[in-house]
């Protein structure tokens, strides 16, 4: 697919991540722009086919336009813009009196997006994608990679939709609607996989971390996870029976992170203890 030649002097800068930037479109208020850093060019491609693969299974999702390339070279897409939105992190950073509010709200999304069955033959399995980090990890020995890899084949598959990077910032609204962004990692599976994410940005995370990224102190962040777990698995399961469920599915989430940093994550291992003893 042949990209769209933009000019960055039509828009202006409004936040950033670890792929890339985020700019709003200075003649339409309707248009957002996701700019990946230099030297991408296949990620935003298979980012905007998967987005509009996603959007029209349902998914609640802003809608995906065009492939662009700035005039220095820079890969992107286009989205519709959501006016005035909210992330989840962000109002809950804002109010955090309506914590237990957000968190519940989040959870009946994620519930949602979890129950949505997806044509298995059109979006990638989950299990593959973490079979394929586990092969490709230098950090792990061969024993540690036949039981973690025994571990992910035993969960029990599913054949509904996973975000892929599940944090609550990840999830915005305003007035009575809500949508999920950034679902790049978008796969189908077991939702454990997926709650893990929202267990990790809330309470493995450390304190520098959730602070800059989330605006938040831990102890939010960990009282939004409090609020969430029992709102998403029922108010009916002990707290700590769902984080033990919840562990090991974090700890898979190391294959990610040393991926991207390239070192051992020795306090992410930890919670692969149950698995690796």
């Amino acid at each position: 697919m042949e990209a769209i030649t933009i000019s960055l002097n039509d828009y202006v800068l409004f936040g950033g991540g670890a792929n890339g930037e985020s700019y709003d479109s200075k003649d339409d208020p309707n248009v957002m722009l996701k700019l990946y850093f230099p030297g991408k060019i296949q990620q935003p491609l298979d980012e905007m086919l998967l987005a509009r693969k996603v959007y029209d299974l349902g998914i609640p999702t802003p809608e995906p336009g065009e492939y662009v390339v700035t005039e220095d070279g820079r890969y992107g897409i286009r989205f519709h813009r959501i006016p005035g939105k909210k992330s989840y992190s962000r109002a809950t950073a804002d109010e955090p009196e309506k914590v237990g509010l957000y968190a519940a709200e989040f959870a009946q999304l994620c519930h949602r997006l979890h129950a949505t069955r997806v044509d298995t033959s059109a979006f990638q399995n989950v299990k593959d994608r973490y079979y394929q980090l586990l092969e490709a990890n230098p950090f792990f020995t061969a024993a540690e990679k036949d039981k973690l890899g025994k571990f992910i084949a035993d969960v029990p598959d599913q054949d509904t939709a996973i975000h892929g990077d599940l944090q609550f910032s990840n999830a915005i609204f305003v007035g009575d609607k809500r949508y999920f962004i950034d679902l790049g990692d978008f796969c189908y599976g077991n939702h454990l996989f997926d709650v893990a994410m929202v267990y990790i940005c809330c309470c493995v995370s450390e304190e520098a971390f959730i602070r800059e990224t989330f605006h938040m102190p831990k102890s939010l962040s960990t009282e939004f996870w409090r609020h969430f777990a029992p709102a998403y698995f029922g108010a009916d399961r002990p707290l700590e029976d769902i984080e033990a469920e919840i562990m090991p599915f974090a700890g898979l989430k190391t294959l990610i992170i040393e991926r991207d940093t390239q070192k051992p994550m020795p306090e992410m291992r930890a919670c692969l203890r149950s698995i690796l003893i």
